[in-house]
């Protein structure tokens, strides 16, 4: 089992400096998510092999490794050129993943929930231009449903994870979208089985709460997503629970910490979240 940190809240320290202040807060792993001088959101990379090398050599002096690469882009869209751009940036992504030697990346469904169906055909389009380019690099993709996609629902993410049928696609339950996956995630774990490989760890609050007032948003009726990205235990998702499930079904993947709150006590945040995961593994008799 690898313990990982998100390093988006320190996304403006220069990407060389990053893998030694990864190591000084006490970390082995990272997880390179979007940043604007390497995989930007939405938009081509912009790291070049220069910039790639330069990291590699900083990730090998600070005995850091990258667990896995995130990008997010609008491979799903229902606009075509917005898909067609999304899948050359995906394919420069790829790329670069490999080049730094690892061979995970992961990412979201993306789409629309109002065009469901235009944004999942979108979607297959995509993937048919892209696995044979996952394959050939020889990187694994793990997909997660984030608010807002064209899927949301965490059994059904699975259902369709399982169904893409291919060994380097795998399914990613992140804690603090509990809530908008149906709040079940004893339920999600043990329907995803074997496609679980990677785990993000954040708290957040139930925002179907109080008959769902917990969050008023103005004019009644929108359809805006509302979710965190917390320490644990200043929200609401059971991590008692999510850590028990994850033992009982012999989960040995990737734990990310992924909280982006507290840009202004990233650094306490950061091992605060690492404290309190090897924490939780220990309390059921896990080790990483």
């Amino acid at each position: 089992m690898k313990l990982s940190l998100d390093p988006y809240m320190f996304r403006r320290t220069p990407l060389p400096e990053l893998p030694a202040l990864v190591a000084e807060l006490g970390y082995e792993w990272m997880e390179l998510s979007p940043r604007d001088d390497f995989l930007p959101f939405f938009n081509h990379p912009r790291v070049n092999d220069a910039g790639v090398a330069a990291l590699k050599r900083e990730l090998a002096a600070a005995g850091v490794g990258v667990s896995s690469v995130l990008p997010l882009y609008k491979w799903s869209g229902p606009d075509e050129d917005e898909r067609q751009a999304a899948v050359r940036y995906w394919k420069r992504a790829i790329r670069i993943t490999a080049d730094l030697g690892v061979d995970v990346m992961n990412s979201e469904f993306n789409g629309r929930p109002e065009q469901a169906a235009r944004s999942e055909a979108q979607f297959w389009r995509s993937l048919e231009e892209l696995l044979p380019v996952f394959e050939a690099e020889g990187v694994r993709l793990v997909l997660e449903p984030h608010p807002d996609d064209f899927e949301e629902d965490g059994k059904a993410a699975v259902d369709l994870v399982r169904g893409i049928n291919h060994p380097l696609v795998s399914f990613l339950y992140c804690a603090p979208h509990t809530f908008h996956m149906g709040n079940d995630a004893p339920g999600i774990i043990s329907h995803a089985g074997d496609l679980l490989t990677n785990v993000h760890v954040a708290d957040s609050f139930d925002h179907t709460g109080s008959s769902g007032l917990r969050y008023i948003v103005n004019p009644p009726g929108s359809t805006v997503r509302v979710h965190q990205h917390l320490d644990i235990g200043q929200g609401e998702v059971d991590f008692d629970e999510l850590f028990a499930e994850l033992a009982a079904a012999g989960f040995d993947g990737t734990i990310t910490t992924c909280v982006f709150a507290w840009e202004e006590r990233a650094r306490e945040s950061s091992t605060f979240m690492r404290e309190k995961i090897n924490e939780l593994l220990t309390k059921q008799g896990t080790q990483l």
